[in-house]
């Protein structure tokens, strides 16, 4: 549903959804129920002002009644936020998408305690593009080739190549040349196929019965030395190339972890460890090295490759 409300230093009007019943009169009353013991004095001053609207851009007043609208639109009040450390590249731009290079510990979209501080917020501010839209999300922790739409008149065009797959990503990771204990070794190139699920309430993804819905292709490209193990000899560990043909959340952790393999700086998998300030001198080792389609606009083939590195790669 289009928002009667045009974006605001980057960030959409939050849309929500009245009940059909309850015990308020007004849309005021369900409001204040909801967030009236962190700001009521905001909440009135808002709908005073004008500054929460219905369908069609209809601004409510305090009398509203709740029956009146089904959704209504405002603006959240964004708390202050550091800046992180890390920038977006843009690789590409013409009059229909955007390619970046997305750094290890932006978000793509707002979410959280990290709303100016995404990378889809930046680059509209940044760009003066408030109608951008991300095509497809990289992890937070997952840095590399981010394609976004800036034409609304076109986006549907791409977003129908990532719906029907014909778009072909490639990641890299780094991790141990061999195996963890306790894991079979390895015949490279070797395939992943399981059922994956994820839940907004637990952080972790988990692989269950059923069937197939996440599927990897994983190679070897080669292997090095890494830093001291903890006998004091340098650690093998490997460069490997990544090819999703789906795409569940933390798929390629959880494929990699699954094979012995954790990918190195994973705090989630294969062990989810306590949460920590972000390090960032050790970035999650896994890129989007790039991505390839028959671009519909032009109807020719195209294909972008990120200009980063591994930090951990010899």
């Amino acid at each position: 549903m289009q928002s009667p409300l045009p974006v605001r230093d980057g960030v959409n009007a939050t849309r929500l959804r009245l009940p059909d019943e309850g015990p308020w009169d007004t849309a005021m009353d369900y409001m204040m129920h909801r967030w009236g013991h962190i700001d009521p004095q905001g909440i009135e001053d808002r709908f005073d002002a004008g500054e929460i609207v219905g369908e069609g851009g209809i601004p409510l007043h305090r009398g509203t009644r709740l029956e009146d609208h089904t959704f209504i639109w405002y603006y959240r009040t964004l708390p202050p936020e550091t800046r992180l450390p890390v920038e977006l590249n843009i690789l590409h731009q013409d009059d229909h998408i955007l390619v970046v290079d997305k750094p290890h510990f932006l978000p793509t979209t707002p979410g959280g305690t990290y709303i100016q501080e995404s990378a889809l917020v930046r680059l509209r501010n940044q760009l003066d593009l408030p109608d951008l839209i991300p095509m497809h999300r990289l992890d937070r922790m997952t840095a590399g080739i981010l394609l976004l739409s800036t034409n609304p008149e076109t986006r549907g065009k791409y977003q129908v190549l990532f719906e029907k797959r014909q778009v072909q990503k490639e990641y890299e990771c780094v991790s141990a040349a061999e195996p963890a204990p306790g894991h079979p070794a390895v015949d490279f190139p070797v395939v992943v196929r399981n059922r994956m699920t994820k839940s907004r309430s637990y952080l972790l993804a988990e692989v269950i019965d059923g069937e197939p819905n996440a599927e990897t292709r994983i190679d070897l490209l080669r292997t090095f030395d890494g830093g001291p193990h903890i006998s004091g000899a340098p650690e093998r560990r490997g460069l490997y190339r990544l090819e999703p043909h789906s795409g569940k959340t933390h798929q390629l952790r959880v494929h990699m972890a699954s094979l012995g393999l954790g990918i190195l700086h994973d705090p989630f998998y294969p062990e989810l460890l306590d949460k920590a300030p972000d390090d960032y001198t050790k970035p999650l080792q896994l890129l989007a090295r790039g991505i390839r389609f028959t671009d519909p606009v032009t109807k020719k083939p195209v294909e972008y490759r990120s200009g980063l590195r591994l930090s951990e790669v010899r």
